[in-house]
């Protein structure tokens, strides 16, 4: 008789992750789609340097105008793909608020905002780096985890209208001819202040390969006016001498639109390292 006044238990009802999302040109809003197309997410907000980018695709609810009430949204995850300013003017806010990760870590090549970033994960949240285009970012880590990464060069070869540089190398670029040519090559650290937006991938390489670092990886930054895609090769050099060395070349072809940053493919991988940024805890994380 008692058992008959005992309810059948409900099922517990699924707990959607709430994701910020910090920028909204091509790539932001390949996410906010995914985004709500899955059954696992749900959009806390979007924010955009330029509100008119927004209005008419996102509802005016889920719109942030003032970044800095992002955690009256209570997210748990927030997602940059803006500029590395966003990520060293709001980066250790974001991670006292919630898991984050970063879309533009060429921000990371300040070796004092890493370290403050860095410490700050420790303790309180998750901070993700999206692999995106760097393709064997887990390899290039264990090896430096093990000490057996001796060294490590990317190269990425683009159409001139795909980059948007600083400094010098924009000169550089204006008097390229119609043969491909070498914009920089040498070490990460100085490159990502004169390419923030172009070298995101260089900027996963160093940060996997952390025992060589910013200093240590080379990045080759090549305008080649024929191609219609983006090429990234990966050269890895492991133990052994001259003769006998190990080692790792990758070329990685990516279709890509006149004048765009991102390559096509690019925004799947973005949408996966957002699936996988979840459930690591503190530290630092590939994803």
């Amino acid at each position: 008789l008692a058992n008959s006044c005992i309810k059948e238990r409900e099922p517990l009802k699924r707990v959607k992750r709430r994701v910020g999302i910090v920028g909204f040109g091509r790539l932001g809003e390949f996410m906010y789609k995914g985004i709500t197309e899955s059954q696992n997410l749900q959009v806390a907000f979007v924010w955009n340097r330029s509100l008119d980018k927004v209005k008419g695709i996102v509802p005016d609810d889920l719109i942030l105008e003032n970044l800095d009430d992002f955690a009256n949204r209570s997210p748990d995850l927030i997602v940059e793909v803006s500029h590395p300013s966003i990520v060293a003017q709001y980066g250790l806010r974001f991670l006292r608020t919630a898991d984050f990760m970063i879309g533009s870590p060429t921000a990371l090549a300040d070796r004092e905002l890493s370290t403050t970033l860095t410490e700050e994960a420790r303790h309180s949240h998750g901070l993700y780096v999206a692999v995106g285009a760097l393709w064997g970012a887990q390899d290039i880590q264990k090896m430096a985890d093990g000490g057996t990464l001796k060294g490590l060069k990317v190269t990425m070869k683009k159409h001139p209208s795909a980059f948007k540089l600083c400094g010098y190398l924009v000169e550089k670029l204006q008097n390229i001819g119609s043969d491909p040519f070498t914009l920089y090559e040498g070490c990460v650290k100085d490159l990502c202040p004169l390419a923030p937006n172009n070298v995101n991938t260089m900027a996963c390489a160093a940060i996997a390969a952390h025992n060589l670092g910013f200093d240590g990886v080379v990045g080759c930054l090549v305008a080649d006016p024929s191609l219609t895609t983006h090429v990234i090769e990966i050269e890895v050099a492991g133990p052994g001498d001259s003769t006998e060395q190990f080692a790792v070349h990758t070329v990685r072809t990516n279709p890509a639109s006149s004048g765009v940053v991102t390559g096509k493919l690019t925004y799947a991988s973005f949408m996966s390292s957002l699936l996988g940024a979840h459930g690591r805890g503190c530290g630092v994380h590939l994803c």
